[in-house]
């Protein structure tokens, strides 16, 4: 509504920031963090798990195995049946890798991932499923 009211082209994106707010948010400069110019690698991995284990558990483990490179974790299916095995579940996450200064090669997004699942899999018992 506010593009319209003000008469900007259709395809302009508006927003409204409340600088009161905004100011008793914090003291001191904000730091945000800087944006690479440069391509995302997604890699999605499902770990099956005992059922006891927290899915925030593993993701602790992949953040910490997958090192630098990862730009952010996300867990986005939580399956359990018979054939993961009584008392089993499989958490599936994507994993976002990305360097500052260059584009990552397959082997460097390969590496983060397999050091990412080898973490889990020291830390919680994590195994990849259908491996």
């Amino acid at each position: 509504r506010a593009v319209k009211a003000l008469g900007l082209p259709e395809r302009t994106c508006a927003m409204e920031i409340d600088l009161d707010l905004l100011e008793r948010a914090g003291a001191g400069p904000l730091r945000a963090p800087r944006v690479s110019a440069f391509p995302v690698a997604t890699q999605d991995v499902a770990l099956v798990v005992d059922g006891s284990v927290a899915a925030a558990d593993v993701g602790t483990a992949l953040r910490a195995g997958a090192g630098e490179l990862l730009e952010s974790l996300r867990l986005f299916d939580v399956f359990t049946g018979e054939q993961l095995g009584e008392g089993r579940k499989s958490l599936a996450y994507t994993l976002r890798f990305r360097a500052p200064d260059r584009t990552l090669t397959a082997e460097e997004i390969s590496a983060a991932r397999d050091a990412a699942v080898a973490a889990a899999a020291d830390r919680t018992g994590a195994v990849l499923r259908g491996a």
